[in-house]
Parts: C-alpha cells; sequence; structure tokens
C-alpha cells in the first residue's frame, strides 16, 4: 500500500522482511531489505522503478488499489537490475503501450533480461519531462554500479530519486532517516558502499560533483532500497564523499582461519602487540570460516590496515581467506597496508602466498609475513608480540 512522501509523492514499493542474501548469495541481508518504488502525480502521472520479480503480481495489485493503471503516463527505468525492474513485465502487459524512459544504455539491458521492446525513450544529462506543475530532470550515472544507472530529480518537490547511490539493505516500516535507529542506519549504509560500491569509487566522486554542479536543490533523497533521507539529506552525500577517497578510520582488522587453534593464537598475540604500541586503535578479529564476509569486507574498508592469517593447507592459505582475498582483488581497496602470517607443520608456503595475493589485490605490503613451525613456544609467542608491534609501526 501507498506511504505518503509529500504532497503528490507516495511510496508504493515493497518491504521484504525475510530476505537475508542478495545479489544471488553474495551480500548478507541481516536487516532485510526494500524494492522502494514511487508514485508522482500530477498533471501527468509517472511511476519511478518497480520490484523484484517474486514481488510482480503483489505489487501489481496493490497499484490497481491506489491508482486505474491506464492513468499512469510515464514509468522512469533509473536502473534495469531486476531487484529494480522485476516487475515491469508484469505492469507492462496491463500497460503495454506506456514509455518508458530510461539512460540508453538501458534501452539494450532491459530487452537483454526481459526480451520485450517496449516504448522506450532514452534520455541524455540534463533532459527534462514535465508533469505540470513539477519537471523531472535525468541525470545519468554509468557505473554507479552499472552502466545503466540514472539518478532522477523532481523539481517543485526537490526530490533525487538516487538509484542505488545513497542506499541501504534495511527493512524499516517508516521509511524516513530522523526516523530509523541511526547506528543500524549507518552501518547498513557503510556495508552497502563497502562491499558494492567500492570498485567505482572515484567514478561515484566525479558522478556526486557532476550532479551537484547542476545546483538542483535536494529537499530528500529517495532511494532505490532502505531508508529515505528526509532530515538533512546532505549527510549522506557529504558521508559518500569521504567513503570515496581512500576511506580509512583508526582500526586494524585481523581475519584468521584456523585448524586446531595455532594460527588463532598467533593472531590474539599479534593482536596485543598492536594495542602495545597503537593503544587508541581499534583492532577487530574474524575469523574467516565463521563471521559473514560481507560484515568482513565492511571492516576491512573502515581499516587503515589487514592481517591476514592461515595454516599451509595443500601448499596454500584455508579456502575461507582465498575466496576473501579474490573479494578483496574486485574491490579494489585503497590505501591500505597488509601482511600475513602462518603456522606450518611441513610446508609453510600460505603466507608468501597471500602476500602475493594481497599485493596484487592492491595493498601495501609491509613485510615478509611471519611463520610458525607447529605452535609457538615462549620465544615465538614474543616474536609474535613484536610483530604486531612492528606491523603497527609500519601503518601508523
Amino acid at each position: 500500500m501507498r506511504k505518503k512522501i509529500v504532497e503528490g509523492v507516495s511510496w508504493v514499493g515493497k518491504i521484504d522482511w525475510e530476505i537475508r542474501t542478495t545479489h544471488g548469495i553474495e551480500y548478507s541481508t541481516h536487516k532485510g531489505t526494500s524494492y522502494n518504488a514511487y508514485l508522482i502525480e500530477d498533471k501527468k502521472t509517472a511511476l519511478v522503478d518497480t520490484v523484484w520479480e517474486p514481488y510482480a503480481k503483489e505489487f501489481v495489485d496493490n497499484l490497481k488499489l491506489e491508482i486505474d493503471l491506464d492513468q499512469i503516463d510515464y514509468i522512469i527505468c533509473n536502473h534495469a537490475e531486476p531487484d529494480h525492474s522485476g516487475a515491469l513485465p508484469a505492469l507492462m502487459e496491463c500497460i503495454p503501450d506506456t514509455p518508458i524512459y530510461c539512460t540508453k544504455q538501458a534501452t539494450m539491458s532491459l530487452p537483454g533480461h526481459y526480451h520485450q521492446n517496449w516504448d522506450f525513450r532514452p534520455v541524455n544529462a540534463g533532459d527534462t519531462l514535465s508533469l505540470g506543475q513539477n519537471t523531472l530532470t535525468f541525470h545519468p550515472i554509468p557505473m554507479v554500479h552499472w552502466p545503466d544507472s540514472m539518478m532522477t530529480h523532481l523539481s517543485g518537490k526537490n526530490i533525487l530519486f538516487s538509484n542505488d547511490a545513497f542506499g541501504q539493505h534495511y527493512a524499516h516500516e517508516l521509511l524516513f532517516n530522523d526516523l530509523a535507529d541511526q547506528c543500524t542506519l549507518y552501518e547498513e549504509a557503510i556495508k552497502y558502499f563497502a562491499n558494492i560500491l567500492t570498485p567505482f569509487s572515484s567514478i561515484i566522486k566525479s558522478r556526486i560533483e557532476d550532479f551537484l554542479a547542476t545546483s538542483l536543490p535536494v529537499e530528500l533523497i529517495a532511494t532505490s532500497h532502505g531508508i529515505l533521507w528526509h532530515k538533512n539529506p546532505e549527510q549522506i552525500i557529504e558521508q559518500y564523499l569521504q567513503w570515496c577517497d581512500a576511506y580509512q578510520e583508526d582500526q586494524i582488522t585481523i581475519i584468521y582461519d584456523s585448524m586446531y587453534n595455532s594460527t588463532k593464537v598467533i593472531a590474539e598475540t599479534i593482536a596485543h602487540g598492536i594495542l602495545q604500541h597503537s593503544p587508541a586503535t581499534r583492532v577487530k578479529l574474524f575469523h574467516a570460516g565463521k563471521a559473514d564476509k560481507n560484515d568482513i569486507i565492511t571492516e576491512v574498508f573502515r581499516s587503515k590496515a589487514v592481517l591476514l592469517g592461515s595454516p599451509t593447507f595443500n601448499k596454500g592459505p584455508l579456502s575461507s581467506l582465498s575466496a576473501l582475498i579474490e573479494d578483496f582483488h574486485g574491490l579494489k581497496f585503497m590505501g591500505k597496508k597488509a601482511n600475513a602470517f602462518t603456522s606450518y607443520g611441513w610446508s609453510g608456503e600460505a603466507a608468501k602466498l597471500m602476500l602475493a595475493q594481497l599485493m596484487d589485490a592492491g595493498f601495501e605490503i609491509t613485510g615478509d609475513g611471519f611463520r610458525v613451525n607447529w605452535r609457538m613456544d615462549a620465544e615465538e609467542r614474543h616474536a609474535a608480540l613484536q610483530f604486531g608491534v612492528d606491523f603497527a609501526a609500519a601503518t601508523f
């Protein structure tokens, strides 16, 4: 059912309280999510986006309760990804001649998904569409985070329909940022940026600056997922500009896996060494085989430096670390330092291999790693403490 945002503009999306992963199983959604769609009613009526395909029938049925579908003059598709556009086939069965305004790239990706040649109206930056008292201005943002992505601004109401920018996977009945738990809101916002948008940081910064240069006023940011930024919407724009700029906090994250706790004890000992050198630094430890991958990535995004530890197994690190490094490679973190450690029996290549992989992923390597044959004795425990001290000194 609709939720009023401002006079003449309503939320008509779907809150998904049950979903626990998205992008297949690549992204954890502990707090659920929402698929935000918006109905703008002026002299002309526009629908901005739809919902994910599993909720298509529910979406169309609910929309019929709010408006005669034939009264929808325009559909705005800011993004072709199926969690945004998935209800289009069901909707277009009802109103097949309604024009769809989207980027040129979306005129290729939408038929790729749905194999339909609807009435696509490709738009360029700065193109406008009058609804009567209010006007839509289109602002393509390619690679934030798909080539077909676009933001749409509604003059008069000064609303920016921001697509995937500024969103979160966060189910919340009350919609607005000032009514949400602020800690949860920002935790989900930074997780979204770290796991999805980080590879495009320089592009995102440029796209934001391009939009700000238009001087279009923004009193509300209507995201595609999660909470809408109603109170002081500039705060999330400013935060994005910080996150885009090789973001770091005073934090070191240690990620390890362990077969018989030897590597775990090394990790904990190194952590004590870091704190001996830098008592105020936040040090977080994660077992890569047990902790949520996306939560780990979020903490790496926050960190100045990371340490990876694994037993040597089949001449390399355990698979949980290998998979995580592969994610690091795709995320393209900037300005972060790294080192590695291993416990081993008759081999010992894991640290060396992880260091090479971390370097290839863009991390600055601070040393040759730390190796322990079997379990640490007292002398090796002292060496692990010193390794932590030295790593902190190299980081700060």
